[in-house]
């Protein structure tokens, strides 16, 4: 494995961070109908009274809301708090420039400097990694980012990305993806073992797959909107997998299936962020941590996840 650099250490560091998606955004989330304001700033309190400082945006999150949220509760909080934001490549951003503009759009919002890590949200066809990556260079010379990540990169962006930024002396930080007990592809794949040898943290997205792996939600009892639609096919055949985190939860003490869910991805290495709505649930995803899985366990995991998943 590559030596992880002093600059990104601190990413290697933390466990467990917390996803601002649902902060704001109206269509996934239903923003407005079932959280406020106010549930989600509990949500943030909780998260940071359980040691859960990391906290991951974007510009596009319900339209900037979701910076302008956190911007929000920062001034109105001591405690220190890591940050995370990203870039959206809409087709009409289509030069290395609009990356630093957008940051500093970014940060007007969240009301900072500068950022602990700033990521490209998507690949692009209009700009390849190592046009983005100039443009990440940027942010780094002005001081407006800490740390450069990329999200949803194959292995092949990533180390173009990651070689770019090389050639410059700047490691490539992370990469955001969706990793969870019911999408294992980048496990498959080699992106995580290849993010492992860089150095690269590799930052789970959609940890709890939108609530599904809470145990919560049933055929009869889909989520709502666009959610229901997406795990439509994995509902009636995900009954045998959430027996078995219950039983493994309640041989560590308790532990509820979202917390086994996430704890299984931090045995893998990784960095998930899970979402919170409100404070009960930035309280059961903080459980996830500050424990771990036998390995015995996880291979049980690992063999039923694969057997839903064929």
């Amino acid at each position: 494995m590559t030596e992880i650099s002093s600059e990104t250490r601190f990413l290697h560091a933390i466990e467990m961070g917390l996803g601002a998606w649902q902060w704001g955004d109206r269509v996934m989330w239903s923003y407005g109908e079932t959280h406020t304001d106010k549930d989600i700033r509990e949500a943030f309190d909780v998260s940071l009274s359980q040691g859960l400082r990391f906290i991951d945006t974007a510009e596009v999150y319900g339209s900037g809301r979701s910076e302008r949220l956190l911007g929000k509760f920062l001034k109105e909080t001591e405690q220190p708090v890591l940050i995370a934001t990203k870039f959206f490549p809409w087709p009409w951003r289509f030069n290395k420039g609009f990356i630093p503009r957008a940051l500093k759009a970014s940060l007007e919002r969240i009301g900072v400097e500068s950022v602990d890590l700033y990521q490209i949200h998507w690949s692009s066809p209009l700009l390849s990694p190592e046009t983005m990556m100039e443009g990440m260079l940027e942010c780094v010379k002005q001081g407006l980012t800490r740390t450069v990540g990329i999200s949803n990169f194959s292995q092949t962006q990533m180390l173009r990305a990651y070689s770019r930024l090389a050639q410059h002396g700047i490691p490539l930080a992370s990469n955001q993806v969706h990793y969870s007990l019911l999408n294992r592809t980048v496990e498959k794949n080699g992106l995580l073992a290849r993010c492992k040898e860089l150095g690269i943290r590799l930052i789970a997205y959609s940890p709890l797959e939108k609530g599904v792996l809470t145990g919560k939600y049933s055929p009869q009892n889909p989520p709502r909107g666009v959610r229901g639609g997406t795990y439509a096919s994995v509902l009636p055949k995900i009954s045998p997998l959430i027996k078995l985190m219950t039983e493994i939860g309640q041989d560590h003490g308790g532990k509820t299936n979202g917390q086994v869910a996430l704890n299984w991805l931090i045995c893998k290495g990784t960095l998930p962020i899970p979402g919170a709505k409100n404070a009960a649930q930035a309280l059961d995803n903080a459980g996830g941590a500050g424990w771990k899985l036998t390995e015995e366990e996880v291979g049980k995991l690992d063999e039923m996840a694969d057997r839903i998943q064929k």
